[in-house]
């Protein structure tokens, strides 16, 4: 009986180190910003424009209140057949983004190296302020995320840039808003 259970149990212990062996041996696919099944990356050529119709999605940074407006923000049409997610539209116009340590690419804390780590930004009561990225940036001096449906209006987004998904004739906007201004994207 022994014989028998010592047996069961190395045949046991063999089949498990053989499934385990076999998972370690076959690569998993990376996730990707479009690996959600309602969005692909069809995204593909980015011109210095805003859209028009449902040629493509419209692609807005505007971070003038950080400085020079003609620096900071710029607008693209970004050409899309299909359904694209907020990461590949701002990948297709060169578009950096950079998350927090706590919260990962949901939260965005700089957009092409703005605002630098080392930059002073001035709060309400005078003080500088400096962006490390750790967590959740400053309430008075952020980024947020805007979409604006075809026709629609602009409202912030409910999900973050990998994920969020943008329709042919939308538009997203990455808004740096510093002591409350601007509040909102321009229409």
């Amino acid at each position: 009986m022994t014989s028998t259970l010592r047996t069961l149990s190395v045949a046991a212990a063999s089949a498990a180190l053989l499934i385990t062996l076999a998972a370690c041996s076959t690569p998993s696919p990376e996730p990707t910003a479009s690996s959600t099944p309602e969005a692909s990356t069809q995204a593909s050529v980015a011109m210095e424009h805003a859209c028009e119709g449902d040629e493509g999605v419209t692609v807005v940074v505007d971070a003038s209140a950080l400085g020079d407006a003609d620096d900071v923000s710029n607008t693209w049409c970004v050409s899309a057949d299909d359904t694209i997610v907020a990461a590949d539209a701002f990948a297709a116009t060169g578009v950096t983004t950079e998350g927090t340590d706590q919260y990962g690419d949901q939260v965005v804390c700089r957009v092409n190296g703005l605002p630098a780590e080392d930059e002073a930004i001035p709060a309400e009561d005078g003080s500088d302020y400096f962006e490390k990225c750790e967590t959740m940036p400053a309430a008075f001096a952020y980024w947020s995320l805007w979409v604006k449906p075809a026709d629609g209006e602009w409202n912030y987004a409910q999900e973050g840039p990998a994920t969020q998904p943008l329709e042919p004739g939308e538009a997203v906007e990455l808004l740096f808003t510093l002591n409350g201004e601007p509040a909102a994207p321009a229409s």
